[in-house]
């Protein structure tokens, strides 16, 4: 598997890229929670009697794990990396719509596990529920050009991944042509395996958020 170079629209990416909304939640959730903590801590300090062990353990406990809230928040878009290093710095996969319920579709990706590229392919399938992808059709069976972006790997097993997350190319970019391209630069094996899996049901309904070995 190797990776699609192109040139992503960020302001495109970040109207419709979903892990990077994610993350705009995940650092906003980590700021309201610094500033509810803060507060508390300040109430426990006035309210408490200073007497009690609790005016200085309340107060200073509750403004301390807001502070590291706050970091953790600050430090989230750091660890995920902005949009064109994530398409750059992982593979190309094949993805199909398995699912269209109400105003989500369901994408069911393959994926290599293996950490190191050169190494032989440990395929696997994954699934992640999403709203439709801009400038694709959402019927079952489209074909979807994604970026496994592999996340996590256990301390026991630095070989494999544990997490990966399908990033369609359609997130990065309004060009359908550099979609097209994608779409066609992955190998027919590739789609006929995923085309083999996506066909039970069971499989796919396991792989949602999860890697399921084929």
């Amino acid at each position: 598997m190797k990776v699609f170079k192109f040139d992503v629209d960020e302001d495109f990416a970040k109207q419709h890229n979903e892990m990077v909304r994610d993350t705009r939640s995940l650092v906003a959730s980590g700021i309201a929670i610094f500033v509810i903590a803060l507060i508390a801590g300040v109430a426990v300090w006035f309210l408490v009697d200073s007497s009690s062990p609790w005016h200085w353990l309340g107060s200073v406990g509750l403004v301390l794990f807001g502070v590291l809230m706050l970091v953790v928040a600050l430090l989230i878009p750091r660890s995920v990396g902005k949009t064109q290093e994530l398409y750059d710095a992982h593979p190309l996969a094949p993805a199909i719509i398995t699912e269209r319920a109400g105003t989500t579709v369901t994408l069911t990706a393959l994926v290599n596990t293996q950490v190191d590229p050169a190494s032989r392919p440990l395929w696997a399938i994954t699934s992640r529920v999403m709203q439709p992808l801009p400038n694709t059709p959402d019927k079952v069976g489209t074909k979807v050009p994604v970026a496994a972006i592999g996340a996590q790997r256990s301390a026991r097993d630095q070989q494999h991944w544990q997490t990966i997350t399908p990033m369609p190319i359609a997130w990065g970019t309004p060009d359908e042509a550099v979609v097209a391209q994608a779409r066609k630069s992955i190998p027919q094996e590739q789609w006929n395996e995923l085309d083999r899996a996506r066909r039970k049901a069971d499989l796919v309904e396991r792989s949602k958020n999860a890697l399921v070995e084929l």
